[in-house]
């Protein structure tokens, strides 16, 4: 078990990240054909609050854990890395007892007061007992983070995401073939795959956890360990004081989403047609959030891959590291979510007609995906304020972008509905995303990309162009002579070609990437880049 690079930790999070949001949306496209739209209500109510809290108990921690981690390995601190592991395993058992009783008690009174929907209250019980383990889970992971090991979490969420999806179809499905309108069984019966997914996780954590402290037993120590006994008062003083600001933080994303859900209706009613906003309920929690969470995977990586690094060089007081490394998380995640954003946003009508039952909708995927370069933003430089012991400062950040979120919500869904309501979102990312490059500008080397904006935007408006043009003329062509499903399947191909030839064209030729940039880029990568840099060469040679 070797420690992991930026780069490396960020592609093995990554790739488990999107596998894991594959199969998430694998296990919502059944689900959308069993479903009706009260029933996917249910379900994304169940998941939505699920995810909530444990973001609420956990989200913190692991983050706390993998900084107090790696700032004690870096300064050969051992026992006390090792004391506060333990400490953290001991909260995330106590808090998944809590908050698992928590959730059965309560999802009566949340169902009837807080959705209006009673019978919502089956599939909040049916995902409480999956709380259970996830907290320790969590935990480890954090650990894993600290001391800069990635493949464990990563394959524990393949893991997970695998035994949850096939439990969650299996189960529905035979609620659905015994009684196809009992929607509020088929919803209770699908979020309980999230309990198999934490029995699974936790089985792969616990293989990790023994074969990293065999090894551990094995290496040898360098010099004197300056550890001194910690108490746990001390070390939960420590945790927590780090971990609320991270929660509020982290926990930004998922409480918006979850608001979002629970507020179209309320805000809605009375301004437009009740079918039409359970049509927007289920929609905005079954399709747009589900294709908008695609480009975030890259980013979730990163944030867990830039934490440990970031501390490690900032409890070193190595500023020029800490610069660069920021620098080089924010392209990272600028210039790789952008094309996904574009696919996914631009096209966003085949994209949605392919996956889902119906591209009915598509403008509110479109409109939640367009937004989240701004959600990618905010997320990784959070990570990289907690890196440089800033926490309070994105927390401040994201409770003043709620807040906005919350009144804009307020003044715009009566007029708008579901789309003031994004609108609103939207406006929360980017208020925090904005103040977090200046609090980091003001504390650290960090330089994103410079003078080569124009370029970037130019890249960004031509591929956005190219693609929805393409998308037209495909469905133009194509749609009434072959089924539907087969024309998106076409018009998405075309797409995704196109994005994979012109973006990274375009990068280069327009010099948004320098030939520095890439020399250090992964060997795949720079593969992919280096024919066009050969013809910029050939350009700038025949121009001189």
């Amino acid at each position: 078990m070797k420690k992991d690079t930026l780069l490396k930790s960020t592609l093995i999070l990554a790739a488990a990240a999107l596998i894991a949001r594959a199969l998430g949306i694998f296990q919502r496209v059944p689900l959308d054909y069993i479903l009706n739209d009260v029933g996917n209500g249910y379900f994304n109510s169940a998941n939505n609050l699920y995810l909530l809290l444990l973001m609420v108990a956990t989200a913190g921690i692991p983050s706390a854990i993998s900084k107090m981690v790696s700032e004690r390995y870096a300064l050969g601190k051992i026992g006390e890395a090792q004391q506060v592991y333990r400490a953290a395993l001991l909260f995330g058992a106590v808090a998944g007892v809590v908050i698992t009783l928590l959730m059965i008690v309560l999802a009566p009174f949340i169902a009837k007061a807080i959705l209006g929907k009673p019978d919502a209250a089956a599939s909040l019980r049916a995902i409480a007992p999956s709380l259970l383990l996830f907290p320790m889970i969590a935990m480890v992971r954090g650990y894993f983070q600290g001391r800069q090991f990635m493949t464990a979490g990563a394959v524990s969420q393949i893991v997970e995401q695998f035994a949850r999806v096939i439990a969650a179809v299996a189960i529905a499905y035979a609620i659905y073939s015994a009684n196809p309108l009992n929607d509020k069984g088929i919803a209770a019966g699908a979020v309980l795959g999230s309990v198999f997914g934490s029995i699974a996780a936790f089985a792969v954590m616990v293989y990790y956890a023994r074969r990293l402290k065999r090894i551990d037993r094995t290496q040898p120590r360098q010099g004197t360990d300056p550890s001194r006994k910690l108490r746990l008062k001390t070390i939960y003083r420590e945790l927590f004081r780090l971990s609320i600001p991270i929660v509020m933080t982290s926990v930004t994303v998922q409480l918006l989403f979850t608001m979002d859900t629970y507020m179209v209706n309320p805000l809605s009613e009375g301004h437009f047609d009740t079918l039409k906003i359970e049509h927007w309920w289920a929609v905005l929690g079954m399709n747009a959030q589900s294709i908008a969470g695609i480009p975030v995977v890259l980013a979730i990586a990163l944030c867990q891959s830039i934490i440990p690094i970031i501390s490690s060089a900032h409890a070193m007081n190595d500023r020029d590291r800490v610069g660069k490394q920021a620098s080089l998380a924010v392209r990272i995640a600028l210039y790789s979510g952008m094309p996904i954003i574009l696919m996914l946003g631009v096209g966003a009508y085949s994209v949605n007609g392919l996956l889902f039952e119906k591209p009915e909708g598509s403008a509110i995927v479109a409109f939640l995906t367009l937004g989240t370069i701004f959600q990618i933003g905010m997320m990784v430089t959070n990570s990289i304020l907690l890196g440089i012991g800033q926490p309070k400062k994105a927390t401040m950040h994201a409770l003043t972008g709620i807040l906005i979120k919350v009144i804009l919500s307020f003044a715009l869904a009566p007029a708008f509905g579901v789309y003031g309501i994004i609108a609103a979102t939207t406006v929360c990312f980017i208020w925090a995303m904005t103040f977090n490059i200046l609090s980091l500008k003001k504390r650290t080397q960090i330089r994103i990309i410079g003078n080569r904006w124009t370029g970037f935007l130019l890249t960004t408006g031509i591929v956005a162009g190219a693609i929805a043009l393409l998308e037209w003329i495909v469905l133009a062509t194509v749609r009434g002579a072959v089924p539907d499903k087969v024309a998106f399947l076409f018009a998405c191909a075309v797409m995704g070609g196109a994005i994979a030839v012109l973006y990274p064209a375009l990068l280069v030729l327009l010099r948004v990437v320098t030939a520095e940039e890439i020399a250090g880029y992964p060997r795949p990568v720079r593969k992919l880049l280096s024919p066009f840099l050969k013809l910029r060469a050939s350009r700038a040679g025949r121009g001189a």
